[in-house]
C-alpha cells in the first residue's frame, strides 16, 4: 500500500495528460489505424496482429540476425532522438543528432520492409544513404573527429562493403549463401559500430546531472 500511496501522491493532472497525449492516444491510433488499413488491403486479422513465427509454426529464431540488426538501427535512432529532447547544445550539435537519428531510422525501415529489395531501386536507396552520410561527415567533420572519428569511418566502411558486395554478388566466384554471409555480416557489424557511434555523439551532447554534495 505504501508504494501505491506514493504513486498516487506524485500523480498530477499535467503528468497524466502528458502520458495520454504522448503515449496512450498515439499508440491506440497507430494500432487501430494499422489494423483498419491492413484489413482493407486484404490481410486477415490474425495475419496482422500475430508475428510470422506464430503464423507459420516456424522457430522463433527465424530471421534472428536480421531482426537483431533492425534492433541496432532502431536503438541508434532512439538514442539520438532521446538526446535531442535533452539537448542544450548549439544548433549544429542538434543537427548532427537529427541527421544521424534520421539516417538510422530510415535504414531500420528499409531493413524491416525490404524497401530496396521490393519497392525502390536499390541504387537510388544506396545513393541516398551515401549522400546523407557524406553530408553528415562534411558538415560535422571536426565534431565527428573530436568525438570518435574512427567509429564513424569504420561503420561507414563496413556498410559500404555490404552495399558493394550486394551490387557485385553476381560476379563473385562464391556460392550465394557464402556471399550472403559476408554481405549481411558487414551490414550487421556496421550497424553495431553505428550504434556505438550514436551513443558517443548522444552522450557528448547530454549535460551531466548536477548532484548536491
Amino acid at each position: 500500500m505504501n508504494y501505491l500511496n506514493k504513486i498516487l501522491k506524485n500523480m498530477t493532472k499535467e503528468s497524466i495528460l502528458r502520458c495520454f497525449l504522448f503515449s496512450l492516444i498515439p499508440a491506440c491510433m497507430f494500432y487501430f489505424i494499422s489494423i483498419a488499413v491492413l484489413y482493407e488491403s486484404g490481410f486477415k486479422i490474425m495475419e496482422i496482429v500475430r508475428d510470422t513465427a506464430q503464423q507459420t509454426g516456424e522457430s522463433s529464431f527465424l530471421g534472428f540476425l536480421s531482426n537483431i540488426g533492425i534492433w541496432l538501427w532502431i536503438s541508434s535512432a532512439a538514442i539520438c532522438f532521446f538526446s535531442l529532447l535533452n539537448n542544450h547544445s548549439e544548433s549544429r550539435d542538434i543537427e548532427l543528432l537529427f541527421l544521424v537519428g534520421i539516417l538510422s531510422f530510415i535504414l531500420a525501415v528499409d531493413d524491416f520492409f525490404m524497401i530496396h529489395d521490393r519497392y525502390i531501386d536499390q541504387r537510388i536507396c544506396y545513393l541516398t544513404y551515401a549522400f546523407v552520410a557524406g553530408t553528415i561527415l562534411l558538415r560535422h567533420f571536426n565534431k565527428i573527429i573530436g568525438i570518435d572519428g574512427f567509429s564513424f569511418i569504420l561503420a561507414g566502411s563496413l556498410l559500404a562493403l555490404s552495399i558493394v558486395t550486394d551490387l557485385i554478388q553476381g560476379h563473385i566466384p562464391l556460392s550465394y549463401p557464402v556471399v550472403q554471409v559476408f554481405e549481411e555480416g558487414f551490414k550487421f557489424i556496421g550497424a553495431a559500430v553505428w550504434l556505438y557511434f550514436s551513443f558517443k555523439i548522444a552522450s557528448n551532447n547530454i549535460a551531466p546531472i548536477k548532484t548536491k554534495l
